[in-house]
């Protein structure tokens, strides 16, 4: 079967680009997010299959997978939806903040991940079948049928806690544990689970969804500095599913040199010393 991977939170910015990588890249691609006009004109751009989901939505997420099954199956899952609410501290946060953070970032991932797993073995199963393979470490090139590949985006958050991260924090630090959990359960298969944390990313919603739409508020993580885009995280994350089937990137931390740790960013220029 022709290599096809699914994208969570498909709409904007990391899961945007990545759409956009992999097609560029000649996978066909399964975009999924909430927002359907945002969907469609992505599709309309790369070809790209839209399925309008909610991924804390159980039902819909079965539908997803179905649906998946249906219309060519899947190798590959990219579990890219999530976001953040509020830097409010602990003491003053939003349970509800913490909730809807915990649904998408968490919960959501598990769901789809448990959904489509079937639908990725089948996808091993018809490449077997189709007889392009023997056994891991035949020389076999890069994409190889019969293997599959899942990739969780999660952050620097879900490993380095920070003062106003409380929700977020935590629920990064879940997504990581439920990866790490994954690769455990899935040994013996032929399915790889791979781990991308980005740093400092500038994108259009993240920081502006976060901040409740101040604007003025969003842009000053970025003022004087030079930040990753959606398109680097993207470059990194397709090339992931590139390397031989047998690697597996356990864990990929991203960020731009001005960003030593998620408490230091250099701001101003770039400069060799003197």
């Amino acid at each position: 079967m022709a290599q096809r991977v699914v994208v969570t939170g498909a709409s904007s910015g990391i899961g945007a680009a990545t759409v956009r990588r992999f097609a560029a890249r000649g996978w066909e691609t399964v975009a999924v997010a909430r927002r359907a006009d945002r969907l469609h004109a992505l599709a309309a751009e790369t070809g790209a299959h839209p399925v309008v989901c909610d991924v804390t939505d159980e039902a819909q997420v079965a539908a997803l997978a179905a649906e998946v099954a249906a219309t060519g199956g899947a190798t590959g899952l990219v579990n890219n939806a999530g976001g953040a609410l509020g830097t409010e501290s602990v003491e003053a946060s939003s349970a509800e903040d913490w909730r809807r953070m915990f649904e998408v970032n968490v919960l959501g991932l598990r769901a789809v991940t448990a959904a489509l797993l079937p639908v990725l073995r089948d996808g091993i199963r018809a490449g077997r079948a189709a007889g392009a393979g023997s056994a891991a470490g035949s020389g076999a090139e890069v994409g190889w049928p019969g293997w599959a590949s899942i990739l969780n985006v999660t952050s620097t958050a879900g490993h380095q806690v920070y003062a106003g991260g409380g929700g977020y924090n935590a629920a990064k630090f879940a997504a990581h544990a439920v990866t790490g959990v994954l690769r455990l359960e899935l040994a013996g298969e032929p399915i790889r689970v791979m781990e991308l944390a980005p740093g400092l990313v500038h994108t259009e919603e993240f920081t502006l969804n976060r901040l409740r739409g101040d604007a003025a508020a969003a842009a000053k993580p970025y003022e004087d500095v030079l930040p990753l885009r959606a398109e680097d995280v993207a470059a990194v994350l397709v090339d992931a599913f590139s390397q031989p089937p047998h690697v597996n990137q356990d864990l990929i931390v991203l960020r731009p040199v001005a960003q030593s740790s998620v408490f230091h960013t250099h701001r101003g220029p770039l400069e060799p010393r003197a």
